[in-house]
């Protein structure tokens, strides 16, 4: 039986039911309503002239529903002494005060009581001895109160016509099971109730645990996403940089070799070595700046983190060992890039539209691949998640309102998003880290005609030094 009330009651479980804020207040305030519900019934029965066999003066009918109201304040702070409180009320009341213990709201006030001590119990191993020991007290009560006290008077005054019973048992006994079973089934729906108050504020207390572990594994994801990206993005400076060194190197090379028979010659090599170097120097700016800003949220060396698994400038072998981080990448490699993923059931069109003035080749290595890898997720996305056959890609380059000119990819799809292959979003959260590190702007999401759209736009200097390095 201990075994079956200890589930019953869930006594295993450790958690504790917290208190919600201002709890005290609204307790005072059920106490209060109670009590004056307790004065209008009790007011009501002795105009009807029901209490009139009551020979207990007012003031104690009174103070009988003062102290009953006054466990409910305190309900939720001590539950047990709640219930425990409420079951001497009744015995002593039901003792001394029959009439007044019998009226409705008194009803309530026990009801209450057994409910909140067993939906509040913070002791659930204690709340399975004080249950049992009200259960004992009831039934004690109930048997000394009809076998010794008045009880069985009352009821024989109330079947005084015995002889209009046709029932199968006779009519004492039939209103003995019947008290017994109304006060089981209020005692008892009071304690289930309880229960299913106290089961039902651990569910959501263990779905508020669960969301708060989610969102912070969600946001774990989020951050090592961010710092991944960027220390591709510190992995891809060192390659670009790497670039712009070698062309400077051989431009200076070439102005060494010259300087003594063809001035000018040497003059034009020292001209692109000095765009070659003011350009890596603003790249180098523009990544590093974007890079700086994780440190609030991956901690203060996580710029350092990123480049130091950026190879030297010492080794370029780094770079041409992984040929997905080669600085060769960028526009140009887009409609090779489109190519790969042909298949029977799938095709990419590449168009460009350059600006006046500002041909591909003018874009920067560094900005062409943070295109390039844009066209790379978003056309992997479309092959992945979505149902269309087909999906277009447009460059374009051009100049915003103020003259700085800039360079744009648009991915674009018709189809809908295929069941059952939602992805983590980390992919997106990488192009926008892209397009924060270098100042542009991006449009990603659902289209009003239909599909998805992926539109990143970066402005950037123009590559002065492409032609002559």
């Amino acid at each position: 039986m201990w075994a079956r009330l200890n589930r019953l009651f869930d006594t295993e479980d450790v958690w504790t039911r917290p208190l919600p804020e201002n709890y005290l207040r609204a307790d005072v305030v059920l106490a209060l309503a109670m009590f004056a519900c307790s004065a209008v019934g009790l007011e009501i029965l002795r105009s009807m002239g029901v209490l009139g066999g009551e020979t207990a003066p007012l003031w104690a009918q009174y103070l009988a529903m003062v102290s009953a109201a006054a466990l409910l304040a305190i309900r939720r702070r001590y539950p047990l002494l709640t219930g425990l409180g409420a079951t001497a009320h009744l015995l002593i009341i039901g003792s001394v005060m029959p009439l007044v213990m019998g009226q409705v709201s008194q009803q309530v006030l026990y009801f209450i009581a057994v409910y909140s001590a067993v939906a509040w119990a913070r002791d659930r191993r204690a709340l399975v001895g004080v249950s049992v020991g009200i259960a004992a007290a009831l039934v004690v009560w109930m048997i000394w109160y009809i076998a010794l006290g008045s009880g069985m008077q009352q009821i024989l005054d109330a079947l005084d016509d015995t002889d209009r019973s046709s029932g199968l048992v006779p009519p004492v006994p039939a209103y003995l099971v019947y008290t017994a079973l109304i006060n089981i089934v209020y005692f008892g729906g009071a304690a289930a109730l309880g229960i299913t108050s106290w089961r039902g504020a651990r569910r959501r207390h263990a779905l508020a645990e669960q969301a708060h572990t989610i969102e912070d594994q969600a946001e774990a994801l989020r951050d090592r996403a961010v710092v991944e990206e960027r220390l591709r993005i510190a992995r891809e400076l060192h390659d670009v940089i790497a670039h712009h060194v070698a062309a400077i190197g051989v431009q200076a090379g070439a102005a060494r070799k010259v300087m003594g028979s063809d001035p000018e010659a040497a003059a034009g090599a020292l001209r692109t070595v000095e765009e070659s170097s003011r350009s890596a120097v603003g790249e180098m700016r523009a990544l590093l700046g974007a890079l700086r800003s994780a440190d609030q949220a991956t901690g203060p060396n996580a710029a350092d983190t990123g480049s130091a698994d950026v190879p030297s400038a010492d080794t370029p072998t780094a770079a041409a060992s992984d040929p997905s981080r080669s600085a060769g990448h960028g526009l140009a490699d887009v409609e090779r890039l489109a190519a790969s993923l042909d298949t029977a059931g799938f095709s990419t069109d590449v168009s460009v539209v350059a600006g006046a003035g500002h041909p591909l080749d003018e874009v920067p290595p560094l900005v062409g691949l943070s295109l390039y890898r844009t066209a790379q997720e978003a056309l992997a996305n479309v092959r992945r998640h979505s149902t269309a056959d087909r999906a277009g890609v447009v460059l374009r380059t051009g100049e915003h309102p103020d003259g700085t000119p800039y360079a744009e990819i648009e991915v674009l799809d018709g189809g809908r998003p295929r069941t059952g292959t939602s992805g983590s979003g980390l992919g997106l959260l990488g192009m926008r880290e892209r397009v924060r590190s270098h100042g542009g702007e991006c449009e990603i999401g659902p289209r009003v005609t239909g599909g998805y759209r992926v539109r990143v736009r970066l402005p950037y200097r123009p590559n002065l030094d492409g032609d002559r390095a």
